[in-house]
Parts: structure tokens; C-alpha cells; sequence
């Protein structure tokens, strides 16, 4: 079983530290960030299973940073903050937080949290985050709308399958059978040629955005971040 491997972006090393103690209690693997740079730097080299940032993180502010995350990564986040301001938590959960912590906060209460998350985590494929976010393109889950640079657009049920597959599996090269199996089912009887001329709605539907529905030649479609 894969060991389960954690980023801590907070510029106090004692919280670092703190959290990273109790999770190898966990026996999980904690890498250290004490700015935002550092964190994307770190998340574009590993594969985290869950990220914990803190709100006032330097060098790069967390809101760019849960930005530049979620056009890669579906990982959970967490966010840490001295502040319990509403419209703040608000302000995260609309950007793809997950969860949020104030300071002082329980390394225990916190381990528990990372644990529910775990769960529930975007390594099971029943679990989503609400809002799939790549610049200004915007896909709610929870509501099943696509927003266009904050506009929601109209997508068919199958246009709407097809994109939310696709940006599920960001990075991995999907062929033509894979995406009929999955967003029409085993016992569709057409050609695979269905994909293509999706695909190409699809794009029109998305624009300026179409650029993420890459294809792969010969093979399929990718949706590349």
C-alpha cells in the first residue's frame, strides 16, 4: 500500500514540526514548506495526498496557491488560519478548500480531520471536490453547472459527462473506448467516432478554455493542464 504523503505550507517551523510529528505517529510522510513558492515547487514534483496551508503563507498568497493547485491536483486541502472570519472561509471553500482550521488549533483534532478527508479522498474515484477550477473555467459539481470566466454556459448531459471525466483525469491520455465505457456505457452500440464529434461541441462549448481538451493522436483525448 502506498504510504500516505502529506505537504505542510505554513511559515511558523514550529507548526511544521508539530504537524509532522503526528503524522508519523500515522506512519505518513510530511514534506515542509515555508512559503508559497516552495509549496507549488513541491506540489508539481510529488503526488500529495493531502495539503495543509496556511492563510498567510509568503511570497506567493494562498489564494494563488489553491489556484495553481487545483489546475493540477485534486488533493484535499486544508487551510489554517488566525482568522475565523466567515466571508474568509466563504471566500476558500469557493476556490476548492476543503477544510479549514483555526489557530491555535489540536494537532489531534487536526489528524482526525486529515484522516476524514483520507476517506474521502481524490484517490477513491466516488469522491470529487464541489468546484473543478482551471483559469476561468469553472465546473460545479455539486450543482452540475460550468461556469466561463464566472458565466455559466449550457452543456449537454453528455457534453457535461464527457468534461467532468476529462477533468477528473487530468494528465492521462484517455482512448476513444475508455471514454465511450465511461460516459455512455458498456452497452452503447456506436462507433467511436461519437467521441469526436462530442469532443468538437465540447470545444465550442468551452472556448476560450478549449485549449485543455487536447487530443492525442491516434489514440484519444487528454485533458492537459
Amino acid at each position: 500500500m502506498k504510504q500516505i504523503h502529506l505537504l505542510v505550507a505554513d511559515p511558523e517551523a514550529e507548526v511544521r514540526a508539530a504537524i509532522k510529528t503526528y503524522a508519523s505517529l500515522e506512519n505518513y510522510l510530511t514534506d515542509e514548506a515555508a512559503d508559497g513558492i516552495t509549496a507549488l515547487k513541491l506540489i508539481r514534483r510529488n503526488d500529495y495526498h493531502i495539503i495543509i496551508l496556511d492563510a498567510n503563507i509568503p511570497e506567493l498568497d494562498a489564494w494563488h496557491v489553491c489556484r495553481q493547485i487545483r489546475k493540477t491536483s485534486l488533493a484535499p486541502i486544508i487551510m489554517i488560519s488566525k482568522q475565523s472570519d466567515e466571508q474568509e472561509k466563504l471566500y476558500y471553500y469557493d476556490i476548492g478548500v476543503d477544510d479549514f482550521i483555526n489557530k491555535p488549533f489540536s494537532n489531534k483534532e487536526l489528524m482526525a480531520r486529515i484522516n476524514v478527508l483520507l476517506r474521502h479522498s481524490a484517490h477513491h474515484e466516488d469522491y470529487v471536490p464541489r468546484r473543478l477550477i482551471f483559469e476561468g473555467l469553472c465546473i460545479d459539481v455539486a450543482s452540475r453547472l460550468v461556469y466561463i470566466d464566472g458565466l455559466s454556459i449550457v452543456l449537454t448531459p453528455k457534453e457535461y459527462k464527457l468534461l467532468v471525466y476529462l477533468a477528473k483525469n487530468p494528465n492521462q491520455a484517455m482512448s476513444r473506448e475508455q471514454i465511450l465505457s465511461e460516459v455512455w456505457g458498456d452497452e452503447f452500440f456506436g462507433t467511436d467516432r461519437t467521441v469526436d464529434t462530442h469532443i468538437k461541441t465540447l470545444r465550442d462549448s468551452i472556448k476560450p478554455y478549449h485549449h485543455y481538451v487536447s487530443t492525442v493522436w491516434g489514440f484519444g483525448y487528454m485533458f492537459k493542464t
